[in-house]
């Protein structure tokens, strides 16, 4: 089988180096060139040490890759990891570069403009935001494939949708509060005061306790009534989250009758593990064991004292909550088995 080309717009951060890594071990899927303004001219594992002597490809500029345009378009799947706002000032010169965009900003991942300028106040406005489809597969997997405009979802969003899903039907949805902690490469490549070493280490530091931008997009998929509480708190891990989603219930119910309520959910789901055992270290999901991986995992605990739910879910942040993500919707976008280059299972210990 022939394989289609790709390329990564702005590849020299975190998840763009994520995307390049997945793409390099591909069966179908073959990188064409990547982008990035600061290191064009220099070799992709100058930036990305892990990928030495994988690919002799090195960084071009946008406008490089623009000026050798030929005819028609130059790649079959674009993923652009351009910072917020910046895909939405030049979608239409872009859009030349390539036949599906898969985007991992937060540019198109609104439905309405209103909801988009709510969350992100400052940043520009995209045109044809109602073109795009939310990538999360466990929701909007027959959208995706006829899709050519593929939004990536927020990766505390990815968590918090995944833990509450299955239990929208038993909960009162007026009255949920999702806890994240979130590591550090959540915060990007670009250093500041709080990632410097001496401010980060051993931290366990709460920066954002409400109006975290990722709220909007767990209202928009789960169709919740208001604004839910919605805290991150950051590690001193640098890859993974754990959400703790916590909900009450409208009615009494027990364990088994939840067990099934996942099971009907996710059974099918080739990213999403439910993990609740009766006892053990790793009976709940957490996210160590995640990295480098494409799952998601979920469970919760049952308080029947307080007639209360809390539903879990772990991820790697770089992995199903960015370029993993990425790399799955491609797969549904194109055809591919769903899977393809996504079936690193991670590793234990670590």
């Amino acid at each position: 089988m022939q394989k289609l080309t790709a390329a990564v717009i702005g590849a020299s951060g975190y998840v763009g180096g994520e995307i390049v890594r997945l793409l390099l071990g591909h069966p179908n899927l073959e990188i064409k060139f990547a982008t990035s303004e600061n290191f064009a001219g220099k070799a992709i594992g100058k930036v990305h040490p892990n990928l030495r002597g994988a690919t002799d490809l090195k960084f071009s500029k946008i406008s490089e890759v623009e000026e050798g345009l030929p005819a028609g378009r130059q790649v079959d799947v674009l993923f652009s990891c351009l910072p917020h706002g910046a895909l939405a000032t030049r979608i239409s010169a872009l859009e030349k570069l390539g036949d599906i965009i898969i985007d991992s900003s937060a540019d198109f991942r609104f439905r309405k403009k209103e909801d988009f300028t709510k969350w992100y106040p400052d940043a520009p406005v995209a045109e044809g935001m109602e073109k795009w489809v939310y990538g999360l597969p466990e929701i909007h997997r027959e959208e995706i494939k006829k899709s050519k405009r593929i939004a990536v979802p927020g990766c505390t969003a990815t968590s918090a949708i995944l833990a509450m899903l299955p239990l929208l039907g038993i909960v009162d949805t007026s009255k949920i509060i999702f806890d994240l902690k979130v590591a550090s490469s959540g915060s990007g490549n670009k250093p500041s005061i709080g990632s410097h070493h001496p401010e980060r280490a051993g931290v366990l530091r709460s920066y954002k306790l409400s109006g975290h931008r990722h709220t909007g997009e767990a209202i928009q998929e789960l169709h919740l009534p208001n604004v839910p509480g919605y805290s991150i708190t950051s590690t001193p891990e640098v890859r993974g989250i754990v959400c703790h989603a916590h909900a009450f219930l409208t009615a009494p119910i027990s364990d088994k009758d939840i067990w099934k309520l996942f099971r009907e959910k996710y059974s099918n789901e080739p990213f999403v593990r439910v993990v609740k055992e009766i006892s053990g270290i790793h009976s709940l999901p957490e996210p160590k064991i995640l990295s480098g991986t494409n799952f998601c995992d979920v469970g919760w605990q049952l308080d029947e004292n307080s007639n209360q739910i809390i539903a879990v879910a772990a991820l790697d942040n770089l992995g199903k909550g960015a370029a993993g993500a990425a790399i799955q919707n491609a797969n549904l976008a194109c055809g591919f088995a769903e899977k393809a280059g996504l079936e690193f299972l991670g590793l234990h210990p670590l």
